[in-house]
């Protein structure tokens, strides 16, 4: 029924309320922009009806029953159609819940964040919930809103947005600043930290479309399965090199483990084909070799990781075993194995059991 059938049949007052199925939404425009004047409008309890006229806001009513006179409420005054005789107002009429709205799910990749605890950067996700309500109604309907039907889930999937953006922010800055290890972040160690810090920075995001986040519910920031595990044993080798290899040790062993991997991709043929796998297959171990040369400790019993040169055979096992005053394998004084009358025919000094040229003169061993 129109307005006009409302004025003919004599009828004074029209009731203007949000209806049952659209109480879940955040915004609510009443769809008929004239009003028979002493209309009653019902305002619930957790909502707030704003008239606006020409774009601009006229008044807002909080809850209750309001009858809709120019009388008793002056801003109407404002409205009034003059064509019809001062009996009908013109006014779009948008209702605003002003609850807290809960349970709002989000979730998405962060992207790669680095470890602190080793320097490995490592693919984040995040999903949880959170929770948001409308401060100031007229800055939502003008800022975000707009003027036209609402839209029921825009104002929900905006703000999802704006969480998921500041977790990216935030989560990565923490991270590097206050060197949290991965591992415990994705346990939840640092929930409270990271909420306060994310609710903190939406703030300023928010605030002027007359919204506040409320809280952030049960959400999780996650890493693969594959990256965690990785990471698990990069930790407890890495705390046993700790032991015996001083300060650095962390630091070296973590660049070598980003060697050996680069090591092991290339002996696996990255280039393809037979001349590709030849050639990288020789790289990878060229520095899978100079990863292990980096991982042996001091000869000497020092604390540091350092570079230890090889070939050096032992008299006692003959085992071929890095630099030293002992041999790594069995233990006993490191001292070339060599036969007891076995000397170069060229210079006279020392030949090793199983040296076919002598290592002073290069003359071809005899016999």
């Amino acid at each position: 029924m129109g307005v006009m059938d409302w004025l003919k049949r004599g009828v004074g007052e029209m009731m203007i309320a949000r209806p049952d199925d659209a109480k879940s939404q955040v915004v609510w425009k009443h769809p008929d922009p004239t009003i028979p004047m002493k209309s009653q409008l019902t305002v619930e309890s957790d909502e707030k009806a704003v008239f606006f006229r020409d774009g601009k806001v006229v008044g807002t009513l909080g809850p209750g029953r309001h009858t809709l006179d120019s009388l008793n409420l002056p801003f109407l005054s404002n409205l009034v159609d003059s064509f019809t005789g001062g009996n009908v107002f013109i006014a779009e009429v948008f209702f605003v819940s002003t609850r807290e709205f809960t349970g709002v799910k989000f979730g998405g990749r962060i992207g790669h964040v680095e470890d602190p605890k080793s320097g490995v950067p490592v693919e984040t996700m995040v999903h949880g919930e959170f929770s948001f309500k409308v401060l100031e109604p007229e800055q939502l309907i003008v800022g975000l809103v707009g003027m036209g039907r609402a839209d029921p889930l825009h104002v929900g999937a905006w703000m999802k947005e704006q969480v998921l953006k500041v977790l990216r922010d935030r989560i990565a800055e923490l991270c590097v600043k206050n060197k949290w290890p991965l591992l415990d972040v994705t346990s939840g160690a640092y929930t409270e930290e990271v909420e306060k810090a994310v609710l903190d920075a939406l703030d300023q995001h928010v605030a002027s479309y007359g919204l506040d986040i409320v809280r952030l519910g049960n959400f999780v920031i996650a890493i693969d399965e594959d990256d965690a595990s990785n990471l698990k044993r990069l930790y407890t080798d890495a705390a046993y090199l700790r032991t015996v290899g001083g300060v650095d040790a962390y630091q070296r062993f973590a660049a070598g483990k980003a060697m050996m991997g680069a090591g092991e991709g290339m002996a696996k043929g990255g280039g393809g084909g037979e001349a590709g796998g030849t050639l990288l297959g020789g790289a990878g171990l060229g520095v899978g070799f100079g990863l292990a040369q980096m991982l042996v400790r001091d000869a000497h019993g020092g604390q540091t990781l350092a570079p230890a040169a090889s070939g050096v055979v032992c008299g006692a096992c003959g085992q071929s075993v890095g630099a030293g005053k002992f041999c790594a394998a069995c233990g006993a004084e490191l001292r070339p194995k060599v036969a007891a009358s076995a000397t170069c025919a060229g210079c006279s000094a020392p030949l090793a059991a199983d040296a076919r040229f002598c290592a002073q003169c290069g003359k071809k061993r005899d016999g």
